[in-house]
């Protein structure tokens, strides 16, 4: 079956549930008439003959519509899948008492396979529209002999609307294992529908991973790129690299305490230099208990060696702040 009869296959059966997508059909509608378009002036001014190599520059059959709906499109899908992820994994991070107060206002009726089933469903959501997303701008390429999609997705990737790119995406992961993997500790697979599952490599490091439809495979590596050891309390950027707290902290400047928020706008992503990404940084709670559970050893290791430093800059920061407030 092709892809985009499979999409919007999928796409129909989750209507009622009021999910926003990629238009894959509208936008391959579009590509269309472009092409028969482009062709037919292209014979017209050749007579007859030309491979479409001229098709390099601007196109003013679709560029008026293709990019600004994709752009809007894509927005609405990963601003609807980080709500909707947050909101479920807030539910699941809640203490007693605060998920009782969410029981009660009605925003938790849900019980432990609802809550999985619900997390399998935004996986799969954002996978399949980022491959939609992958093969319009790829048939967009292909149609105009240029590199225009590939500009176009690199855009979406300095915009932070590239769906794989959303921190949360990694905390759904997390949170699948965390939901079934209950009291185990084996380090071998933890597998999880098939193709999701938190695997570590030879030297003990770990990683996520997910696959979608035989033709799209995220995975994630939990390597900090600044200390080179699996994150510890892990936080991701916006541009949705993944950093050790205090190492992320240390490379923007700021303290543990002062956090990423206070980072200069200027500051930059130490792995792709992006700047601007550390406000909206997301401390991934979900992933740190899965490693947590997963790693003991390192993770008490790492513990003990990181207390004395977050306890330390703790002091410095209280003295500096009484040594202001006293006109010192």
């Amino acid at each position: 079956m092709k892809f985009c009869k499979r999409y919007e296959e999928y796409i129909q059966g989750r209507r009622e549930k009021e999910l926003p997508a990629v238009g894959l059909k509208k936008l391959k509608k579009t590509l269309k008439r472009c092409r028969r378009e482009f062709q037919s002036r292209h014979l017209h001014q050749d007579g007859g003959e030309g491979d479409g190599s001229k098709h390099n520059g601007n196109c003013a059959v679709c560029d008026g519509t293709f990019f600004p709906s994709l752009l809007e499109e894509m927005s609405a899908v990963v601003g609807c899948f980080n709500q909707r992820a947050q909101k479920l994994l807030e539910l699941h991070l809640a203490s007693g008492f605060h998920k009782y107060i969410m029981w009660f206002r009605g925003k938790s009726s849900q019980d432990h396979g609802a809550m999985i089933q619900q997390g399998k469903d935004l996986v799969s959501y954002a996978l399949i529209n980022s491959i939609a997303m992958r093969k319009i701008l790829k048939k967009y390429d292909k149609i105009h002999y240029s590199n225009r999609g590939q500009a176009f997705r690199s855009k979406a990737l300095s915009m932070h609307i590239e769906i794989l790119q959303s921190p949360w995406l990694c905390e759904l992961m997390a949170f699948y294992v965390n939901m079934r993997q209950g009291k185990t500790k084996n380090k071998a697979i933890v597998r999880l529908f098939g193709d999701c599952s938190l695997t570590f490599d030879d030297d003990g490091k770990p990683a996520l991973s997910c696959g979608l439809f035989d033709s799209m495979k995220v995975e994630i590596d939990l390597t900090c790129s600044i200390c080179l050891d699996t994150v510890f309390d892990p936080v991701a950027l916006t541009c949705g690299h993944l950093f050790c707290y205090m190492c992320c902290c240390s490379a923007a400047s700021v303290t543990i305490v002062d956090g990423l928020k206070a980072a200069s706008p200027k500051a930059k992503c130490p792995l792709c230099r992006r700047e601007g990404v550390h406000a909206g940084a997301v401390h991934l709670d979900e992933l740190n208990i899965l490693l947590s559970h997963s790693c003991p050893d390192y993770w008490e290791k790492r513990l003990r060696t990181e207390r004395g430093e977050r306890v330390l800059q703790a002091k410095e920061h209280w003295q500096s702040l009484s040594r202001a407030f006293m006109g010192m």
